[in-house]
């Protein structure tokens, strides 16, 4: 009895005793919260910072060497072993048509930064550094720059090469600011040139773009069928049992798996065909369909990402209640009008969710196009002004395979590591673009169906 009575004292004077277990278990969940946020932010600041600085217009510097050699540098970074990493440019003229050098800085003798230093941007061999003479003809009449090298040498730089010149040493911060918005604009408009070294990242930016859309396209209304067929008219048998365990299992499925198939049936086996029955294309013809091209990409990349549309279309047909059901039967709708007015609109924050996830997965997917349309380099857009105007038969770049080939692929990495982040920060900005779309839009439905 006593100890009823002290256990009832106890409680009395703390009747709220802590929950030591839900602290620790709020502790460990918020920390891992914590961990996922960092881990996000220093991804997205480490690609946009290293992005950034690729079009930062760096100061040239003039190092004059103890071995007597003169380089007009921009200098990027010093390395652990205290080397300075810097880019000498003028890949012509150097051993390998390398044009970064990494430096210890007691075998630099000077370091300055001469005014009318120039930088040449050219079509061709990388930009140029040196000091601009005069602009004239050159031996074969062409109209051009009279340029010297840092080491003295005069040479002469035909006119339809050069693009831009520009004198780092003599620009304020706000022409600073200025040249690198100009840089990062021409980023996105201009084409790739120089295996992909120097230049934009237009053709990867349409070419993926255009594939997602394609995709959404193809996706959008087969997954919504099939998940309306599920849960709508399927009755509960081993057939729905035996559809949902498949879809199931095709999400997990690698993504090679469905270039490999992309490749053997929807190229080798159906583009020929239509070929054949369409176009008369005969052996030793030149394929139309039967290649690569941006349609299989498309109809590959849909096909991977359809079981993600269907499970969240059923789980948005499943969140539609009941009784909103039983009443558009009562008040006499047929199964189709409840269907099309009743369900379908309910369940569009469902479906949204299953766009959002199919268009994130296909925009950064490049296993699969590597088989089935991708290309390193290709100078043509898929959509001009020429009718079809989208040339669905037509190879395209895409801006992860883009990454891939400029990160590995390169004749010179040294001199795309820049392209990278920024290409990849570019891509990353196009997902995140395309989700809060359709983010904004889900929750506008949402707001709608609550009568908000």
């Amino acid at each position: 009895m006593s100890q009823a009575v002290d256990k009832m004292l106890k409680l009395r004077e703390n009747p709220n005793p802590p929950d030591v277990r839900g602290g620790v278990g709020v502790f460990f969940s918020g920390g891992a919260l914590s961990c996922v946020l960092v881990a996000a932010i220093a991804l997205f600041s480490l690609l946009f910072w290293r992005g950034a600085q690729a079009f930062w217009p760096r100061p040239l510097t003039e190092w004059k060497m103890e071995n007597g050699q003169v380089f007009l540098v921009e200098e990027f970074e010093t390395k652990a072993d205290g080397s300075i990493r810097a880019r000498i440019a003028n890949r012509e003229f150097q051993p390998g048509r390398l044009d970064f050098v990494a430096e210890q800085p007691e075998l630099i003798a000077s370091r300055s930064n001469p005014e009318n230093a120039v930088r040449v941007e050219r079509a061709e061999n990388g930009p140029f550094h040196g000091y601009l003479l005069s602009e004239g003809l050159g031996d074969t009449g062409a109209t051009g720059l009279n340029v010297k090298r840092p080491n003295g040498e005069e040479v002469f730089l035909p006119g339809d090469s050069v693009l831009r010149v520009q004198y780092p040493n003599q620009m304020s911060f706000f022409d600073r600011v200025g040249t690198w918005l100009a840089n990062l604009g021409r980023f996105i408009i201009e084409k790739p040139r120089e295996a992909n070294t120097e230049g934009g990242v237009l053709s990867p930016l349409v070419g993926t773009a255009l594939m997602v859309f394609l995709m959404t396209l193809m996706v959008m209304p087969f997954g919504v069928l099939a998940a309306v067929y599920l849960n709508e008219y399927a009755k509960d048998s081993w057939f729905t049992h035996v559809c949902r365990v498949a879809v199931n299992n095709l999400a997990g499925v690698p993504s090679i798996v469905f270039g490999v198939f992309g490749l053997g049936f929807l190229i080798y086996g159906l583009g020929d065909t239509i070929d054949h029955v369409l176009f008369g294309v005969g052996e030793g013809d030149p394929s139309i369909f039967g290649n690569p091209g941006l349609l299989w990409a498309s109809v590959t990349m849909a096909l991977l990402t359809v079981p993600v549309v269907v499970v969240a279309t059923e789980e948005g047909l499943r969140a539609v209640p009941r009784e909103q059901r039983d009443g558009a039967l009562a008040l006499g709708a047929t199964r189709w009008e409840m269907l099309s007015r009743v369900i379908l609109p309910g369940a569009k924050p469902g479906i949204l969710t299953g766009a959002i996830l199919a268009i994130s997965r296909a925009a950064g997917e490049v296993a699969p196009l590597m088989l089935t349309g991708v290309v390193g380099l290709e100078q043509e857009l898929p959509i001009n002004a020429e009718p079809p105007f989208i040339h669905l038969q037509e190879r395209f770049m895409h801006l992860g395979f883009h990454i891939y080939s400029v990160g590995f692929q390169s004749p010179n990495v040294e001199a795309s590591e820049p392209l990278v982040y920024a290409t990849a920060s570019l891509l990353l900005v196009l997902v995140i673009s395309l989700n809060l779309v359709a983010i904004r839009w889900r929750t506008k439905v949402r707001r709608s169906l609550q009568g908000r």
